[in-house]
């Protein structure tokens, strides 16, 4: 379902009642309190940023459901973004709900959510954490203007109304498109394959037999798990989604047909049988069609290996999807520090913390330091060798000494060569995230 189909889901009874019901929201209000309220809004949105930025982070944290995927913790930030301008928009033109559309990243986040099985009751929370901190924002907004007491009140009133009046509006909007797209999204062919690849990665106490029953896929050998997605600048339909991945398999040498699952519109994942004992690089070297992207695990055996595998291609995935990433259209878990990414990936904050405090001036994000990361890391990659550093980058040998000597010079004295290297591949692979702006 597109996010038009979903708003026009909302022509039901109860979005048109919910509409009669807050259309009275803000309610009328004297010009000078209209004139504070905007006043509150310009507030607003001289710290939109830093609000989003706060509003995104106390969601992930506060709701386990939410933070499993970059790309939808990148989506849930835009929801944010979304809901955000539209109050302060309303807030400062006195704008009425039955004017309003639901801004797009909400509802696809919506949509999201449901293609994902998130429970909805975690989506409506998060509306009701964020109607909370932006109230609190708000508070001590109106405590700025220093009005006198019964002025402040009637404004606080006024922007409790409007803040609690587009909230349940933009609430039940959402959540009906939930709503229809988990029913659509269950009516597709092979949901019930999906539920059962769900049941066993989330319980170690699942039965194979069952597994292998309800999927005609065998445990007992090696696996090789595959997640395959649209890339954002060029997408591609599910379907080629999976044609892709079974045009992989194919391409590896697969000992069986592969078992492929749809995550969401845009992701699938899939699971290799191999025939014998091969190459781990084989997806590296495989050919992948423009615009689909490929995360993929290592070999593994058993129902166990099943598993891990697929841990591996998640892992290799997040680090693929984080923002600003530079990792390739082909991303392994087994490329040369991505599992150690992956897992640093997992505590922005201690690793962009702990970045600048190895690199110190090298982690600017500017070209300038970006040229220096990157020479110093091919220089440690082959084994601190000015000529082969040299020849890898195609420069002069003496132009390497000169910027290996003036990266070191950036850094924090007697700095463990090792942990130059990890905090050298951390911004290698996850960019602006933990770079100094």
């Amino acid at each position: 379902m597109t996010g038009s189909g979903a708003f026009r889901s909302m022509s039901t009874a109860a979005g048109d009642a919910a509409r009669d019901r807050l259309a009275g929201v803000p309610a009328a209000a004297g010009s000078e309190l209209l004139e504070h309220a905007a006043l509150v809004a310009k507030m607003l949105r001289e710290g939109e940023s830093e609000l989003v930025a706060e509003l995104s982070s106390m969601m992930t944290r506060g709701i386990d459901q939410l933070d499993t995927d970059p790309k939808l913790i990148e989506l849930l930030a835009a929801s944010v973004h979304g809901n955000v301008s539209t109050i302060i928009h309303v807030l400062a033109n006195d704008i009425p709900i039955e004017h309003l559309q639901p801004a797009t990243a909400a509802v696809e986040y919506a949509l999201r959510l449901a293609q994902r099985d998130v429970p909805s009751n975690s989506l409506v929370r998060a509306y009701h954490m964020g109607q909370n901190s932006m109230m609190h924002r708000c508070y001590r907004l109106v405590e700025e203007l220093d009005l006198d007491a019964e002025a402040s009140m009637a404004l606080i009133r006024h922007i409790s109304d409007v803040v609690f009046g587009y909230i349940d509006w933009i609430t039940l909007y959402v959540f009906e498109a939930y709503e229809d797209e988990r029913r659509r999204w269950l009516g597709v062919e092979g949901n019930v394959q999906s539920a059962a690849i769900h049941t066993f990665l989330d319980s170690l106490d699942a039965d194979d037999r069952d597994f292998e029953s309800e999927t005609g896929y065998r445990l007992e050998r090696r696996h090789l798990a595959l997640i395959v997605w649209s890339a954002d600048d060029d997408p591609r339909e599910l379907g080629a989604l999976t044609r892709a991945a079974r045009d992989l398999a194919v391409q590896i040498g697969g000992g069986g047909d592969p078992i492929v699952t749809a995550i969401d519109r845009s992701t699938v994942w899939a699971w290799i049988p191999l025939a014998v004992r091969g190459d781990d690089d084989s997806v590296a070297q495989a050919t992948v069609p423009p615009g689909v992207r490929v995360a993929w695990g290592l070999p593994a055996s058993g129902a166990r290996g099943f598993r891990r595998t697929h841990e591996q291609a998640r892992a290799a995935y997040s680090v693929a999807t984080t923002p600003g990433s530079s990792a390739g259209q082909v991303v392994g878990f087994g490329d040369r520090g991505v599992a150690v990414v992956s897992l640093l990936a997992r505590e922005l904050d201690s690793t962009r913390a702990w970045v600048h405090e190895v690199l110190g001036g090298l982690a600017e994000d500017t070209p300038n330091a970006a040229m220096l990361r990157e020479t110093l890391s091919v220089y440690f990659a082959t084994k601190e060798s000015h000529l082969h550093t040299a020849e890898r980058l195609n420069l002069h040998r003496n132009t390497v000494k000169y910027r290996v000597g003036k990266a070191l010079a950036e850094v924090p004295r007697d700095r463990d060569r090792l942990d130059l290297a990890l905090a050298l591949k951390v911004c290698e692979f996850l960019g602006p995230t933990v770079l100094d702006r």
